[in-house]
């Protein structure tokens, strides 16, 4: 007779290589996360037929060595304000709301760009700005 104790074998679960798994699950899933974004919706633009370009009533232009011009005059920053302003209104007899469009350089500073857009903008004109 046998009387010993049989012992009985426990399951075990190898949990090794599950810390793996969920270690490379969880790489897969920030990567991903990063590469969706939500905020982007996509719209379809209306395309046009015709030319759409605006009338070029009053030029400005900014070259690379920041020289500001209305139309071909050279002309000094620090009266920008009151010529713009004077362009303006002289083509405000013809024209309800003129355009200013500013020809900038590459290498002009942007501040510059910007002073005159601000000043257009005062004048109550339209800003075009074309940087070239």
């Amino acid at each position: 007779m046998n009387i010993r104790r049989r012992y009985k074998t426990q399951g075990q679960v190898h949990a090794g290589t599950l810390n793996d798994i969920l270690f490379i699950l969880l790489f897969f899933f920030l990567i991903i996360s990063t590469l969706a974004n939500p905020n982007v919706i996509k719209v379809n633009n209306p395309k046009g037929s015709k030319d759409t370009k605006a009338k070029q009533h009053i030029v400005v232009s900014i070259d690379k060595d920041q020289n500001v011009y209305i139309g071909q005059k050279k002309i000094d920053p620090s009266n920008l304000d009151s010529l713009i302003k004077f362009e303006v209104d002289k083509n405000r007899s013809t024209v309800d709301t003129p355009s200013v469009v500013i020809n900038a350089d590459t290498a002009s500073y942007y501040g510059e760009v910007f002073h005159v857009m601000q000043s257009a903008k005062k004048a109550g004109a339209k800003v075009v700005a074309n940087v070239k």
